[in-house]
């Protein structure tokens, strides 16, 4: 299972505690120090959409007025802090967050 985040972040953090408490072997991929490619990011926009940047965070209130109008992708390969996390797949599936829609998937 891979967890595309920060290992700073608190919902990675909890994130990857529970996963290994319940036996996932998770994997955390830092999207700050190992940046994803144009075709990495590709299946993770098609599957979230706009919805794969966090709007909320001090790192997008800094971006310029154009590119705050770009598209998500533009964004990311940018400033790949952007990311709304975490993001979490085994290949076939993909949850966007740690909240309880994401925690059933993963946690049953």
């Amino acid at each position: 299972m891979i967890l595309y985040g920060l290992p700073t972040c608190s919902e990675c953090k909890k994130a990857t505690k529970a996963l290994s408490d319940a036996g996932h072997r998770v994997t955390l991929r830092d999207v700050r120090a190992d940046p994803l490619s144009e075709a990495e990011w590709a299946p993770l926009i098609a599957e979230f959409g706009d919805n794969i940047i966090d709007r909320k965070s001090q790192t997008y209130r800094n971006l310029s007025v154009w590119m705050r109008e770009s598209e998500a992708e533009a964004q990311l390969l940018d400033q790949p802090a952007l990311m709304a996390r975490p993001i979490l797949t085994d290949g076939s599936r993909y949850t966007l967050g740690w909240d309880d829609a994401a925690q059933a998937v993963w946690l049953g």
